[in-house]
């Protein structure tokens, strides 16, 4: 009996001695995993246990530094009103060379100037019908009488006709009155016109020297059969006709005749 009783308490001593020990055991597991717990918050969160120190703002740097923001500034407003106005210089200085050079016109070269004391007859021959803006004269192809703003010299085909002077060749056409007529700018609003042409030796434009052989008679137009083949020869001033023979040099009386 006693040997009975005695196996039963030490039954109890082991059991309670386990049941002691697994509680321990789960105690140190518990605070074990507590621990690693912190651990692990503190690794991946440190930020949220960390006090920032405080920084202290100095006022004396905070105004160097908007002085320093102000200046940048203006000197960048500076450099752009720099840049504008050398692209304005550099516009105005290629405005100015493309400008075309100025000349300044010569009486040689640019303006011609009627010299009345140097000029010739465009042609030797009689006068068949005389300058006549006063009075009406007869025409004898036309049977009439009529003003003549020019003079009809005649003269065979063929015959040179010479410029009376120095001047430009302004134009030349074709009228059934005239012919081939040619206009000849003298200078100083004086124009010489020459009628009855063929064969001509210049071109529009062209400059023709006092002397110079301009064309040729042609045979005479209708308005012309009875006169015979002739120059028809005009001078006007400022679009008005004048009297020719107050620029040319005397003829001689065996011309005339």
């Amino acid at each position: 009996m006693k040997k009975q009783q005695y196996i039963a308490a030490v039954a109890c001593l082991v059991a309670g001695a386990i049941g002691f020990a697994s509680v321990y055991a789960t105690e140190k597991g518990q605070e074990r995993k507590h621990a690693a717990r912190q651990q692990e918050t503190q690794q991946t969160s440190p930020a949220s246990n960390e006090v920032k120190p405080k920084t202290s703002v100095n006022p004396v740097t905070q105004q160097a530094k908007a002085a320093q923001k102000v200046q940048e500034q203006r000197t960048a407003e500076e450099d752009t009103a720099k840049e504008k106005e050398e692209e304005k210089e550099k516009e105005e200085t290629a405005k100015e060379d493309q400008k075309p050079e100025e000349t300044v016109p010569t009486a040689k070269a640019d303006t011609l100037h009627f010299d009345k004391t140097k000029t010739a007859w465009p042609i030797e021959g009689e006068i068949l019908l005389d300058y006549s803006m006063d009075a009406t004269i007869f025409f004898p192809t036309l049977e009439v009488y009529r003003y003549n703003p020019a003079m009809v010299i005649g003269g065979a085909v063929n015959d040179k006709v010479i410029s009376m002077a120095k001047g430009k060749i302004i134009d030349i056409s074709e009228n059934e009155v005239t012919g081939c007529t040619v206009k000849q700018d003298l200078g100083d609003g004086y124009t010489a016109v020459y009628g009855q042409l063929k064969e001509l030796n210049f071109a529009k434009g062209d400059m023709v020297e006092q002397g110079q052989t301009i064309g040729y008679v042609n045979e005479p137009t209708k308005y012309y059969v009875t006169e015979g083949s002739n120059v028809y020869f005009a001078l006007e001033k400022d679009g008005e006709a004048v009297n020719p023979k107050d620029y040319l040099p005397e003829m001689s009386m065996e011309t005339l005749e």
